[in-house]
């Protein structure tokens, strides 16, 4: 009976009024003695079974993670529910993981290839700084090569030489920039003096074009020595410069090399095991990539010096020959000489009444 009224209740529709509330059934008074009934069977026979699970259920608390989605829309079978929290945990976790785990091997390759640069630096220094200070007590032996350490000593004398006469001749232009300026400010005052002064105008004529003369001429002259210490000042801290840089590095190679020779000589005097013995090939390796960096370092600086040498000659023969002309010229006061010395050597003259050379052309 009870069943047979609940059946026919799931069936029946509902109404509902304008004001959306449910109309009065005449089947009310049915359905609620029914429910009473199949409440009290299902009391009875699931009252331990309902406890328990309420309980299970008042502890856990629901899951959103464990929330489902319904693949077949509203009354749906169960076999299309799939829990979210397989979905997004997995791939979350998966992607998480993942990344974690490249950023840390990325992290730790970076820092082990720090620490063996740190360890191959520190042993190359030491190794260096041992033999260096063998070489300096006499205790240890050094690699030499006469003939090349000859001309690099030539160079460094030359250079300080070049160095000298370079310094000269900025002083030489510093004072003649100043008398040349005060020659032009005379020739001025004695132009301004000879319109002023009727009784002397003559006298004073003559000497503001003959101080306006000098000028030009200074100006021409100086124009020549400008010329002189730029070509000076490349040869030295530029030619000659980058020479000695190519030679300071074959001496930390001349060095680095007979360390890992002695090295390899302390090595090859102990008992030899099997310890021992790769002890040996490792020092014989690094040892011969050594003696490889030692004599292309040397080929380098033979060939630089020879260059340079050949580049001095020319560069010096020319400079000096517009230096003496120009000289010359200027105090024999022969102006056309003095321009055509300037034009043999392509210089061109600043414009009159220019200012101090800057300090750019000075270097």
């Amino acid at each position: 009976m009870t069943d047979s009224i609940l059946s026919k209740a799931a069936t029946m529709e509902i109404p509902i009024n304008s004001n959306g509330d449910t109309g009065t059934l005449p089947e009310d008074d049915g359905l609620e003695q029914a429910a009473k009934l199949q409440w009290s069977l299902d009391e009875k026979v699931g009252s331990s079974r309902g406890t328990r699970d309420l309980q299970q259920v008042m502890v856990s608390g629901p899951n959103l993670n464990e929330t489902s989605i319904v693949s077949g829309g509203y009354g749906g079978t169960a076999e299309g529910i799939i829990p979210t929290s397989s979905i997004k945990g997995s791939n979350m976790h998966h992607s998480s993981s993942s990344s974690s785990v490249m950023a840390e091997e990325t992290t730790r390759g970076v820092a082990v290839e720090k620490l063996e640069t740190v360890k191959k630096w520190g042993l190359n220094t030491y190794k260096c700084t041992k033999q260096m200070i063998s070489e300096r007590f006499g205790r240890g032996s050094r690699t030499v090569d006469l003939e090349l350490e000859a001309q690099i000593e030539v160079l460094r004398d030359t250079k300080r030489k070049y160095e000298n006469v370079l310094r000269l001749a900025r002083a030489l232009t510093d004072h003649f920039y100043n008398m040349v300026q005060t020659q032009h400010a005379l020739g001025d005052t004695f132009a301004e003096l000879s319109q002023k002064s009727p009784e002397l105008r003559d006298e004073f004529g003559y000497n503001a074009e003959t101080q306006k003369l000098l000028c030009k001429n200074g100006e021409t002259l100086l124009g020549a020595i400008n010329f002189f210490v730029s070509s000076i000042n490349t040869l030295v801290n530029k030619t000659m410069e980058d020479t000695l840089m190519t030679i300071k590095m074959y001496e930390n190679a001349r060095l680095e090399f007979d360390a890992y020779r002695s090295d390899l000589e302390e090595l090859s005097m102990n008992p030899r095991d099997a310890v021992a013995m790769s002890h040996i090939d490792a020092a014989q390796q690094q040892y011969q990539t050594q003696k490889d960096k030692y004599e292309r370092l040397r080929s380098d600086v033979t060939i630089k010096l020879k260059f340079l040498d050949e580049n001095k000659v020319k560069v010096m023969h020319k400079q000096l020959l517009l230096f003496h002309n120009a000289i010359s010229a200027y105090f024999a006061g022969n102006q056309q000489q003095l321009e055509q010395t300037l034009q043999q050597f392509n210089i061109k003259l600043r414009p009159p009444g220019a200012d101090k050379p800057s300090w750019l052309e000075k270097q």
